[in-house]
């Protein structure tokens, strides 16, 4: 999350396509595009540079500055918001990706009692120990950001000893049409964007008598935000 008017500044860069080639302004010409101070158009470039939006180089001809892909991930966060509220909420959100082995460290923090008391409270089961970890296309990654815009069941972190365990956020699921579980995005994770993590109160694989490279689908029907 940024400050308004740092997330303006990053849109007007965008309008001159910014995010897709670096793209050179005057300090003078950027200020009147922001409609601002030369003073506070450098000031924001400077603190967009720092927090990672952007990456920019100064010349005697003026300022090469392009969108990083943090900086366009904002952008589309934004954007994801903004057509929920105008075209409204999905009746539900189909994922589909690949069936893969993971790092084999699910089940471990499956089996913290800081999030198994929670399952039980919130989700309404406690996991089989593990994930189901499924390989996402591109296009499916973009139907996960969406599924990340709507409100999730939290379950908060906690710490166990001398260690802390993340926040976890759930998405009810339905895998496969058969099997009622739940999307989880962990907060402290080694997988990228491209991997969903599914729990379910069965062993999935056995369940549903699936096994490495098959396809598998998730139905998720998002939960309406409430005041």
């Amino acid at each position: 999350m940024i400050k308004p008017t740092l997330w303006n500044t990053l849109y007007r860069l965008s309008e001159f396509e910014a995010h897709r080639r670096t793209v050179r302004f005057s300090t003078v010409r950027l200020a009147q595009v922001m409609r601002t101070s030369q003073q506070t158009a450098s000031r924001h470039l400077n603190e967009l540079e720092k927090r990672g939006f952007i990456s920019k180089e100064a010349s005697f001809r003026g300022v090469d500055v392009r969108i990083t892909k943090k900086g366009l991930e904002e952008l589309r966060r934004v954007y994801l918001r903004l057509k929920k509220i105008i075209e409204g909420m999905p009746r539900e959100i189909i994922l589909e990706g690949t069936l893969f082995t993971g790092f084999g460290d699910g089940s471990y923090y499956m089996d913290q009692n800081g999030y198994k008391l929670q399952f039980e409270t919130k989700l309404g089961f406690n996991p089989y120990p593990g994930t189901l970890n499924l390989k996402l296309s591109p296009t499916e990654i973009r139907k996960k950001k969406e599924l990340e815009t709507y409100p999730p069941i939290i379950l908060k972190g906690f710490k166990s000893g001398k260690r802390s365990f993340g926040e976890v956020r759930c998405y009810p699921a339905t895998i496969n049409d058969v099997v009622k579980g739940a999307v989880i995005i962990i907060k402290r994770t080694h997988h990228d964007d491209s991997v969903l993590e599914l729990i379910a109160p069965v062993y999935l694989r056995k369940r549903l008598n699936i096994e490495e490279g098959d396809e598998v689908k998730v139905k998720v029907l998002p939960k309406v935000s409430t005041i």
